[in-house]
């Protein structure tokens, strides 16, 4: 049987009474006359207005609303669907909606509206408003976002009447937006069309050539699907499991992307086909699982559990790749009806609205309400665009948490956006992270299956650095704010001394000025809320102090008077600026201790640390400071008073002497072997002791010189891969 894909064609000869007959089956306890009523009120309003095609474009929200009864929508999302651009195009007022179709119905429509009244200098600036202003609005109903999505399945699949430039440009935005927003919102079925349409107008040659091989091998796949289905059905059937299964070709772009990935033709890539078994209950799909296995050689590696873990989108399913008839690869997803029909409409599959903030739907909410506070914290329209479209981006690695919870990060994460995913404060305290147990750089890439430990310090802050190796929209964010907070104190407090100082001349202060409301002028003149505002901008040098001595009332400030920032303040603002350039630029020692240079330091021998190692200080009597491993036993010996903050020196390049332990299988040649592998990595050995053991192994302790803890790893890598090895650790 061959898989039935949700049919989103366009439907040229569509009528109301067509669609209110397919709503009258999807909402059978439902009055759906009033689809009539919005399918007039459009209809007047469209009158005369033709499509590219040179259809009446009545034509567009019939599709539109059709689509969204093949989404199983409600019945307020359907008359969306009817009326999505009658206030865009149409000089409808929302009020209008609202009076004679009812609120909800006008909160989707005009949160499907683009903003037309405000003239942007350019196309971007255009698009990142509307899409923020999308997102706001997706925030208060998530049908607004499926409608949209509806709207703009039927553009694409009508995108040929339109010239070259005008379907790559729509094309494009539907790739970088909607696309992503289907994938998050896990509706897949529109997910994978759009994705097809996309390269067909993006990439019109690669499209068309698919087309044709795919075309050219029609009979011959046929006739390979069903005997592969008959296979599987006939094992099913020898342990008493019935379900349905089908098989279909894989979606276009889907092979394009493993072409692409691969850096292969077309004719390379081997599983070009799916299979798909729907069953009843979960035990049942383990138990087809083992069916399949038993049946097929398993693609190692190719195996995913997405029913014990879901993905953030609540999509779930089995994913095996198996050795099928004729020694190709086929891809065999295993799931119930119920994670089918999830599958297929995500968010829209078995809608609720009044019960939203229960089941998958609450989680759709949750990831929305983050998007909102990106909103909040993001000034520019075209910065919340990127940061969303980075969010959208996610999926790719499933990490655990000591105690066995799963968070699921982008592909490319770090410890540092795990920490984040967890809780902001622990964000913010990370110093260093645990991954199965072994310490690693912050800047290591997350894979699949790592348990991540955060280690955490109450003297911890973020720093400008966390922002080149944080992946994530969230932990950027989070940084960014933290950043923002505190220099926004430090203007806040340089702007009162400034000001302060300054008053002293004309015998007032800020406390007296306040006090009489003297500084009201100056809030109403540029928009602030507060007095501490005029600190922050004063500190900034967004604001002259001239101009606020202008605009308090009882000073004698003109706009010709000569006014200075005091002289001592000057200076100590230079000072701090030279502080921070000495803590940054300094490259005379391998540690900083809070933020100076020229103290003693040394490196605890017990632990033997090295840059990328969250690293704290000691201070030991008449030796300075000694610096360990925050992981070290001797850390914990030591009173919390004798503790200091030190940091890794960047512009250190010197090396470090570390020790490894390497276990192998004792045979001859072996430690040659090794030190070879070490010294092609360019890394200097120290030296180097061997020892044979009584149980046939041999022990090898190396003291190496490395730059940084990544260069360590390399190395640990490089000596892991060789046969003889049984095990490499730090000594």
């Amino acid at each position: 049987m061959f898989a039935e894909r949700i049919d989103f064609s366009h439907e040229a000869s569509l009528t109301i009474d067509e669609l209110i007959k397919r709503a009258e089956v999807l909402l059978p306890e439902t009055d759906v006359s009033i689809l009539r009523r919005c399918y007039d009120f459009a209809d007047k309003h469209h009158s005369g207005i033709k499509r590219s095609s040179g259809e009446p474009y009545i034509i567009h929200p019939l599709n539109v609303a059709a689509t969204l009864i093949k989404l199983k929508m409600d019945l307020d999302s359907i008359m969306a669907g009817l009326l999505h651009d009658v206030v865009e195009d149409c000089d409808v007022s929302p009020e209008e909606i609202s009076k004679l179709f009812g609120q909800p119905v006008a909160q989707i429509v005009v949160g499907c509206t683009k903003i037309s009244k405000i003239k942007f200098k350019t196309k971007e600036e255009s698009q990142a408003e509307n899409f923020r202003k999308m997102v706001v609005a997706m925030a208060q109903d998530l049908r607004v976002i499926i409608v949209k999505l509806s709207d703009r399945m039927h553009n694409m699949r009508t995108l040929q009447y339109v010239s070259k430039e005008k379907q790559a440009v729509k094309a494009q935005e539907t790739l970088d937006i909607y696309v992503p927003l289907a994938s998050r919102l896990g509706i897949n079925s529109v997910k994978g069309d759009l994705e097809d349409l996309c390269l067909r107008y993006l990439h019109p040659d690669i499209y068309y050539r698919l087309a044709e091989k795919i075309a050219m091998k029609k009979r011959e796949r046929e006739s390979y699907i069903n005997e592969t289905l008959a296979l599987i059905e006939e094992k099913m059937l020898e342990y008493s499991v019935t379900g349905e299964v089908t098989g279909r070709p894989k979606h276009f772009y889907s092979i394009y992307k493993k072409m692409q990935q691969r850096g292969v033709d077309f004719d390379q890539i081997q599983d070009l086909l799916a299979f798909r078994v729907l069953i009843s209950n979960i035990t049942e799909c383990y138990k087809v699982l083992g069916i399949i296995h038993s049946a097929f050689t398993p693609v190692p590696g190719r195996f995913k559990d997405y029913i014990a873990i879901p993905k953030v989108n609540n999509y779930q399913s089995l994913h095996t790749t198996v050795i099928g008839p004729k020694a190709e690869r086929i891809e065999i997803q295993i799931r119930t009806f119920e994670m089918h029909e999830v599958a297929e409409r995500g968010v829209a599959a078995h809608w609720k609205y009044k019960d939203r903030n229960k089941g998958p739907e609450a989680n759709k909410l949750k990831w929305v309400e983050e998007l909102m506070e990106f909103n909040q914290n993001v000034s520019s329209s075209s910065e919340f665009m990127d940061v969303v479209k980075n969010d959208l981006d996610v999926g790719g690695v499933f990490i655990f948490t000591p105690t066995g919870d799963v968070k699921e990060l982008r592909y490319g994460a770090t410890p540092l956006d795990f920490a984040y995913a967890v809780h902001t404060e622990v964000g913010n305290k990370t110093v260093g992270a645990k991954i199965n147990g072994k310490l690693v750089p912050l800047k290591y890439r997350l894979k699949s299956g790592d348990t991540v430990e955060i280690l955490t310090s109450k003297t911890q802050t973020p720093s400008k650095d966390w922002l080149k190796i944080c992946k994530t929209s969230r932990a950027i964010t989070k940084i960014k704010q933290y950043l923002q907070k505190v220099e926004r104190e430090e203007h806040r407090t340089q702007g009162e001394e400034i000001l302060e100082k300054a008053l002293k001349k004309f015998e007032t202060s800020i406390k007296a000025l306040d006090k009489k409301q003297e500084f009201k002028p100056l809030l109403e003149k540029y928009h602030y809320k507060t007095v501490e505002e005029i600190f922050v901008n004063l500190g900034s040098g967004h604001l002259p102090l001239k101009e606020i001595l202008v605009n308090i009332p009882s000073i004698a400030v003109t706009e010709e008077d000569e006014i200075e920032v005091p002289v001592e303040e000057d200076d100590s603002y230079h000072k701090r600026l030279q502080k921070t350039a000495r803590k940054s630029s300094s490259n005379d020692n391998a540690v900083i201790v809070d933020g100076l240079d020229d103290i003693q330091v040394k490196m605890g021998r017990c632990c033997n640390p090295i840059p990328g190692d969250p690293i704290a200080g000691i201070i030991t009597r008449g030796r300075g400071i000694t610096v360990h491993t925050v992981g070290c036993s001797r850390i914990s010996d030591i009173e919390k008073g004798r503790q200091v903050n030190v940091d890794w020196n960047k512009n250190y390049n010197f090396s470090h002497p570390v020790n490894i332990k390497v276990t192998t299988h004792d045979k001859p040649g072996i430690l040659s072997k090794i030190s070879k592998s070490i010294n092609n990595a360019g890394i200097n050995i120290r030296s180097a002791i061997a020892r044979s053991m009584p149980d046939q192994k041999g022990n090898f302790i190396f003291e190496i010189e490395v730059k940084d803890y990544s260069e360590l790893l390399k190395t640990i890598s490089s000596i892991e891969q060789m046969e003889e090895v049984i095990s490499v650790n730090r000594a």
